[in-house]
């Protein structure tokens, strides 16, 4: 499965590989997710497409060079399944709990 359910099953929670791509962001100006990893391997396209389908990422910019690689960033909600808890800045997080 692309996505996993939640200890309580009423929520989606990103797969392992998902959370490593997701938690680039973290620590990236604009929350940029990376297009490859430490290795150099690009991050898999259906790992992209989970994470922009589930909310947690969204496409950011366009690059003309390669169409194919789609950029994306974090979003709120990305930091929220990412992020431990602690860090998570209180309006943050209740922003994300309105939407």
């Amino acid at each position: 499965s692309e996505l996993e359910a939640g200890s309580d099953g009423s929520e989606m929670r990103p797969t392992p590989i998902q959370k490593k791509w997701l938690s680039h962001g973290l620590t990236q100006a604009g929350g940029k997710l990376p297009l490859f990893d430490e290795n150099g391997q690009q991050f898999s396209a259906r790992t992209v497409r989970a994470c922009v389908k589930a909310g947690w990422a969204e496409p950011w910019r366009h690059n003309p060079i390669k169409p194919d690689w789609m950029v994306c960033r974090l979003t709120a909600a990305g930091r929220l399944v990412t992020a431990p808890e602690e860090i998570l800045p209180q309006k943050e997080a209740e922003l994300v709990s309105r939407t």
